[in-house]
């Protein structure tokens, strides 16, 4: 249990949260678009969108999932945890250009079974790389908005009443540039009496949230559409912890005088990891958002997480340590739990703001934010001709910018084929793939 563990933390390690918005959406137009396909503006979730619309997404990405099928089972001999990891962050649509290597393979399951080959120049050609923190939030919220007050140009008044999970996710990866050198470099390189270390620190909390809110909606005077307004939105979200995990991972490799992997007998393992966990645990968070809608223009911003802190209770630490990766013994060291008191676990909060402008033929969107994993940017044009619509757009997250363009096949009023070409860096070595993204769009 503790090698799977182990095994499992280091392949999520180096997979390094490369799954993305994009690469779980069901919408090929908003991809299309360079959006990440999901809006976190409580104020803009109330505004009907010009085009009112339901998405099926057409999973091609399974297809390959389906052909590599016995390198995912755990208990067959050509298992692929790296694969594993990298369908697991883009599993819908299909990547070119995913099976370019096994050398990461044979690294992390050299470490697993403890036969790590003292000459890394073994594993060339498998680079991992240094990449901001992947962080993440997954809040849906299911619930009703309780109108209490009506008035003239379809202004309202109302409390919202909801619940949802709250589930939430930080990997942090750092490996030596000399470890890179030797990975990266065409032939190869020896390293003699160096250190490299390779450390991971992956956090996660399970919850849910039970939430009460506000939800307005203010009429303009002389308003040119039944969409115009100012919509604000706010939301309490109480918290009830279930699950948290804290591992870090700390693994060091020493070279000899020929820059061959050694052991140290006078420094501490050169594999630990470290494990917080709790089963109990309560907090909260504040969301508020605004949208203005004046004529063919949307606006909106809105600010997620104020004040959001889980405090966990009765956590516990326990500790594995494995004294030699080279000679086949994969036992880990387990040290008995230790109470370790209270956590207090708080999330970057999350500001979003964005605007738009809908004309009869073409739209334009855009939308800026700061919060997981940095800044972020993404902006898409459509044009529309009877049968067929053309997109564009780009992303910037996690310090890196993704194209992507689209096609919309209108087969009728109500039925449309929506195709996206877009840029999937889901995989280890953050190297930019095409990817294609298909769904059946559904017009209301």
């Amino acid at each position: 249990m503790v090698r799977k563990i182990v095994f499992g933390l280091l392949a999520c390690s180096l997979v390094g949260g490369q799954a993305s918005a994009q690469n779980w959406s069901f919408d090929a137009r908003k991809i299309g678009l360079g959006s990440p396909g999901g809006d976190e503006n409580l104020a803009t979730q109330m505004i009907d969108e010009a085009r009112n619309y339901g998405s099926v997404v057409l999973p091609f990405g399974l297809f390959q999932v389906m052909q590599d099928f016995d390198k995912l089972k755990p208990t067959n001999d050509q298992f692929d945890l790296i694969r594993t990891m990298e369908y697991a962050a883009s599993p819908l649509h299909y990547t070119f250009g995913r099976d370019t290597t096994d050398s990461g393979s044979r690294f992390v399951e050299d470490i697993r079974s403890a036969t790590l080959h003292r000459d890394l120049n073994y594993y060339r050609g498998f680079v991992p790389a240094n990449q901001p923190p992947a962080e993440g939030l997954a809040a849906p919220n299911w619930g009703r908005t309780i109108k209490i007050a009506r008035g003239p140009g379809g202004a309202f008044q109302g409390v919202y009443v909801g619940a949802g999970p709250y589930l939430s996710m930080r990997s942090e990866f750092a490996i030596d540039p000399q470890l890179t050198t030797i990975l990266a470099s065409p032939s190869d390189v020896y390293l003699p009496n160096t250190q490299m270390p390779l450390t991971n620190a992956n956090r996660g909390q399970m919850a849910m949230a039970i939430t009460g809110g506000y939800r307005g909606r203010f009429a303009l005077p002389n308003g040119v559409s039944d969409r115009d307004g100012l919509y604000l939105a706010a939301n309490y979200n109480f918290l009830h912890g279930f699950r948290y995990e804290d591992v870090s991972l700390a693994m060091r490799l020493d070279t000899d005088r020929t820059g061959l992997l050694t052991i140290n007998p006078f420094l501490p393992s050169p594999l630990v990891v470290t494990r917080n966990n709790a089963s109990s645990g309560t907090g909260r968070a504040v969301d508020v958002g605004a949208g203005l809608v004046i004529a063919r223009w949307d606006f909106g911003f809105g600010v997620n997480g104020i004040g959001n802190r889980i405090t966990w209770k009765d956590v516990e630490q326990t500790t594995y340590s494995m004294g030699n990766p080279f000679l086949g013994d994969s036992t880990f060291v387990e040290t008995v739990p230790v109470p370790v008191g209270e956590a207090s676990v708080e999330l970057p909060v999350n500001y979003r703001g964005n605007v738009g402008y809908n004309a009869d033929r073409w739209s334009a969107i855009a939308e800026a934010g700061k919060g997981f994993g940095g800044n972020s940017l993404h902006g898409g044009y459509e044009y529309r001709f009877t049968r067929i619509e053309l997109r564009g757009g780009a992303g910037y997250t996690r310090e890196m910018w993704n194209p992507a363009g689209g096609v919309g096949f209108n087969m009728s009023q109500r039925l449309a084929l929506d195709v996206a070409l877009y840029s999937n860096s889901a995989n280890i070595e953050r190297k930019r793939h095409p990817a294609i993204a298909a769904s059946l769009r559904f017009n209301r």
